[in-house]
């Protein structure tokens, strides 16, 4: 049992390494530029998906996945099927795929198709698919248009909204309220594991609840003593009178004059 774990472990470890590889990987980029690779990474949350999308009046069903084989077709992203016979006509590849991003969208073609068989001078076929930004859930996938009347430069028009490709909104909170927050959820799970510890291990009732009573109101005296002294005391201070020559001390008696020796004797 021991010995089947250790060779179990190492292939499960191998395999969940090729599991997180970018499937966005097997598409094949005509130019092989950065930007364009990183425009297809963008999609990797698509991949492993098939869109369908059909026109109204039309016999055909489209189907799409992002480098990955539509509708079972090898090397083919996009392709076209018949609805009475089921026959597949390849649109694009995507061993043959070019990648535009803007600010929230990423335009994707697909090259490299069968060939016209009357118009656009028997020239092969290629998709265009628009992958706009959308908040909503759903990923929807339309056809827009085939643009086939013309000699040459024909094209498959398509459009899928999609979150995937919205831009990252970045935070608008502030350093400093990151903070407050972090204290006030601090002192909220204080006050209330303190008030609950008082009241049902302790037995507190009353004020008594509240978490380090004594110490609390102890700094509370203390704050309200220092307040009075800075702003109260000034007013218990005796003033000394304005007056000049003025003592404050309390005149002392008179010695009383004496005049017995001036009478007569």
């Amino acid at each position: 049992m021991l010995l089947s774990l250790r060779i179990i472990t190492p292939l499960f470890v191998l395999l969940a390494g090729m599991q997180a590889e970018f499937l966005t990987n097997n598409c094949k980029l005509i130019s092989g530029s950065d930007s364009e690779r990183n425009a297809l990474n963008l999609l990797e949350p698509l991949t492993n998906q098939n869109f369908t999308a059909e026109r109204p009046g039309e016999g055909y069903l489209y189907i799409f996945q992002v480098c990955g084989d539509a509708g079972g077709m090898k090397d083919a992203g996009l392709v076209q099927q018949e609805k009475k016979d089921g026959k597949l006509v390849r649109i694009g590849n995507y061993n043959q795929t070019r990648a535009i991003r803007g600010s929230d969208w990423v335009l994707l073609f697909y090259e490299g198709g069968d060939k016209y068989d009357s118009h656009c001078s028997l020239e092969p076929r290629r998709a265009m698919i628009m992958i706009s930004c959308s908040t909503s859930a759903k990923n929807a996938f339309s056809v827009v248009l085939e643009d086939n009347q013309k000699e040459q430069d024909c094209y498959y028009l398509f459009e899928l909204d999609s979150n995937a490709v919205c831009p990252v909104i970045p935070s608008k909170l502030s350093a400093g309220s990151i903070i407050l927050i972090i204290v006030f959820c601090c002192l909220a799970v204080y006050l209330t594991g303190g008030f609950l510890y008082q009241r049902l291990v302790v037995g507190a009732k009353g004020v008594e609840q509240f978490p380090n009573y004594a110490f609390w109101s102890e700094i509370g005296n203390l704050s309200a003593d220092g307040c009075n002294f800075v702003c109260r005391s000034r007013g218990n201070r005796e003033e000394a009178p304005t007056y000049r020559g003025v003592a404050t001390e309390p005149l002392g008696e008179e010695q009383e004059e004496r005049d017995d020796h001036l009478l007569p004797m």
